[in-house]
């Protein structure tokens, strides 16, 4: 029976890469992303097994009723990547209230939301449902300019692992991936805003992210996304709880 997967945060960067990966894996896909518009066009580019729906992780109802449509036109979800995830940099001691909540409203509390609906999903299916967060390479090693956002995907980690050992009883697996320098629109940001705190330029910035990569590269999306659905299949089918590094090789620990 073909599978279903949930994504958030589908329209860009790891989470369409993602999209595509479970497409070509034979997936039914449901885009979620707050932008409606951009998960139309992914969905559209996809084919016709893929739904686009306007979903904010940061609003539970929102969710529930991106899985209750998902499940009226699949049938069910048995895969949620739980993906949407933001970021903006600046030193410890310059951030705002606003900066640590926007960080957390959607990085942690988004993750907390997702997975809770895709668990009760689950349990009301009697699915051996797996979820997969992304986490960071900031969620092992905390990030100089970005401790908030460090701060918000250690928690994504203690949620998965806390997550997976409650509901492993169920059948259901909880994983998590921590990219490394991701080549995407985010990171573009990110270099700005770095070569810019650093008095630097983002051309050094990136170069940097490189020389700390043994592998000699920027990671790109697809990179992830090989590994996200490896964890979503029967491969993977005793692995739970962990925060597997996919990062180049910065973080071995």
């Amino acid at each position: 029976m073909t599978k279903t997967v949930l994504i958030t945060g589908a329209a860009n960067g790891i989470g369409l890469a993602s999209a595509v990966a479970f497409a070509e894996a034979g997936y039914q896909l449901a885009l979620t992303d707050i932008d409606l518009e951009k998960a139309t066009e992914a969905a559209h580019n996809i084919g016709s097994q893929a739904i686009a729906i306007q979903a904010d992780v940061r609003n539970k109802g929102s969710l529930v009723s991106a899985f209750a449509h998902t499940a009226q036109v699949f049938g069910k979800v048995d895969v949620v990547h739980a993906n949407a995830g933001v970021s903006n940099m600046k030193r410890a001691l310059d951030l705002t209230e606003a900066d640590w909540d926007f960080n957390f409203d959607v990085n942690a509390k988004g993750i907390f939301f997702t997975n809770q609906v895709a668990v009760a999903h689950f349990l009301d299916h009697n699915l051996p449902g797996v979820i997969v967060n992304t986490a960071s390479l900031a969620a092992k090693v905390g990030a100089p300019m970005l401790a908030h956002y460090s701060a918000s995907k250690f928690a994504v980690l203690g949620w998965t692992q806390a997550l997976a050992r409650e509901h492993a009883k169920d059948g259901i697996r909880v994983n998590a991936v921590c990219p490394g320098f991701v080549k995407t629109r985010m990171q573009e940001r990110e270099v700005a805003w770095e070569a810019e705190l650093l008095g630097t330029t983002p051309d050094q910035v990136r170069q940097s992210y490189i020389d700390q990569t043994p592998l000699g590269r920027l990671e790109t999306p697809q990179d992830v996304a090989g590994v996200v659905v490896f964890l979503a299949s029967e491969e993977a089918r005793f692995m739970t709880g962990q925060g597997i590094n996919v990062t180049g090789g910065v973080y071995m620990g």
